[in-house]
């Protein structure tokens, strides 16, 4: 991508809560673990630059290269890296960059990533079964779809996407292989639904699971949180927004396991989830499902 180029429209979400809730101060060392457009950490930086630093990481090198042209301003705050979260501590010991004072996640695929039709995570496009973050690693949807068993199929979609017609789509998209196409795809579940009503469109929970399972998303998030908590300085933030009830739980558990016993190692700052307003929700509608949750290193 040419730097030159206009950059995708980028409205974070939650943004002046997730600058409160890190209590982002001048000279903090914070970790944008989903660095996306780079919104949320604009908003981070424009609180503690000069001397305030961001470690930025992205798994999609594309999200680097366009939030590298939209935060030049700070080029001397920021670190930018194209690694997965799930290999958090790593990445910050390697840039000697702990303890820090704040750590964000803001989970699941992201608005340039679903509006991009290329990269096949969406079925408002035609476009190749793709899905993954990271453009270098092997396994796409096409080949979950198209090698997988009925059995595994239909684990994944329910699992991942919850979706309680899950066998009978598996059924059906191994009776219609070989699937190249996202509109193909979501052709397939329809006809196995066989024009059954459901409030979200068909396809909707097969792409999810499709899109958690290529990018082992659900497996990096319990890998990462424990990373987290070992890079926070005492009283640092941790803070997650989630956008589905497997992340949700998978976060909720997590802190609430690590605030009791013994020795707890987090203080919960938000016992109940924040959401956006219904202002938020009206001018951004993607931020609907949005929950976000906070927590404080002891």
């Amino acid at each position: 991508m040419s730097l030159t180029m206009s950059l995708p429209a980028h409205i974070p979400v939650l943004v002046g809560e997730v600058v409160e809730g890190l209590q982002a101060q001048p000279e903090g060392y914070f970790v944008d673990c989903t660095l996306g457009a780079g919104g949320h950490t604009a908003a981070i930086l424009a609180r503690i630059s000069p001397r305030g630093k961001v470690l930025g990481i992205d798994a999609d090198p594309e999200a680097i290269e366009i939030a590298q042209a939209r935060l030049g301003g700070y080029s001397e705050s920021l670190i930018f890296i194209n690694d997965n979260f799930a290999n958090l501590e790593a990445i910050c010991r390697r840039h000697d960059f702990y303890p820090v004072d704040g750590i964000l996640f803001d989970l699941g695929v992201s608005s340039m990533q679903l509006d991009a039709a290329k990269r096949g995570f969406s079925f408002k496009h035609d476009a190749p079964l793709d899905m993954r973050f990271d453009p270098n690693q092997e396994l796409t949807a096409s080949g979950i779809v198209n090698t997988s068993s009925e059995l595994e199929l239909a684990h994944i979609i329910k699992e991942y996407g919850e979706d309680i017609f899950s066998w009978h789509i598996a059924r059906h998209i191994v009776r219609n292989r070989p699937i190249t196409s996202t509109l193909q795809l979501a052709q397939v579940v329809e006809q196995a639904l066989g024009g059954r009503r459901t409030r979200i469109h068909p396809a909707t929970r097969t792409f999810m699971a499709l899109r958690i399972a290529v990018n082992s998303e659900l497996e990096n998030i319990k890998l990462a949180l424990g990373q987290a908590v070992n890079l926070l300085r005492s009283g640092g933030r941790m803070v997650v927004i989630s956008y589905h009830s497997l992340e949700d739980r998978i976060i909720k558990r997590f802190m609430r396991h690590a605030a009791s016993g013994y020795t707890p190692s987090l203080k919960l700052i938000s016992r109940k989830v924040i959401k956006p307003t219904s202002l938020e929700i009206k001018s951004n509608p993607r931020s609907r499902s949005a929950k976000m949750r906070i927590a404080e290193r002891l």
